[in-house]
């Protein structure tokens, strides 16, 4: 059995992040969630703590952090990510915060079109990049961007990146695992799944990389 832990989740109340705090309650485990609109989440619970507010706005990030035990974000904003590193400002102010509170725990979902550190796409993935996901350019500059922020300068952290290849709201299609390459488009609730698996997987740390469905 897990042994409960506390969540501090940033994207809550996205596709992928309200099945990953569905998911985390009903395994035991605590959720201090920040959300621009609480209100999304329509079912209180007891081990559930919502706080208003966004990635944006000037958090006090050492509050949210104290008594967590391990950091979540699945952000994101397509519109304000063309013109701005939202995220990346985000993590830089979050890591120093985590430091002070002694949470080293970390994993953020990028997409899978999102390139990981030193490591090109393959050129199928960056041909779908450069063409049907054009407009989401923006969002994966500021995901390379986290993701070579946390390794330069964030290796004293237990830190993770999942590189989702998310694709619809869908019931579960399988089990998704860490590959190396390959990259599977899941369900919203497999890659919910996948993280909060994990965030617990002490062999996770320190990698980028994206999730497959196992085969049977």
């Amino acid at each position: 059995m897990t042994t409960p832990r506390t969540f501090l989740v940033f994207g809550g109340t996205g596709q992928t992040g309200q099945h990953f705090v569905r998911l985390a309650l009903a395994q035991g485990h605590h959720v201090r969630a920040l959300a621009r609109t609480p209100a999304k989440f329509t079912e209180p619970h007891p081990r559930l703590t919502v706080t208003q507010g966004s990635i944006t706005d000037d958090l006090d990030l050492d509050a949210l952090l104290s008594g967590v035990d391990a950091v979540v974000a699945m952000i994101g904003d397509v519109r304000a990510q063309q013109d701005a590193l939202i995220a990346t400002a985000f993590v830089q102010r979050l890591v120093p915060a985590m430091r002070r509170q002694g949470v080293s725990r970390f994993l953020y979902q990028a997409g899978g079109l999102s390139a990981a550190p030193d490591r090109p796409l393959p050129l199928g993935l960056r041909v779908v990049r450069a063409t049907i996901a054009h407009a989401y350019l923006g969002q994966h500059r500021d995901n390379e961007a986290v993701m070579r922020y946390l390794r330069d300068e964030a290796d004293d952290l237990e830190w993770m990146v999942h590189r989702a290849g998310i694709g619809s709201d869908g019931p579960s299609k399988g089990v998704l695992q860490r590959s190396a390459r390959a990259i599977s488009i899941g369900t919203f609730v497999d890659c919910a799944d996948y993280t909060l698996r994990t965030v617990l997987d002490p062999d996770a740390v320190h990698t980028c990389d994206p999730s497959r469905y196992a085969r049977s």
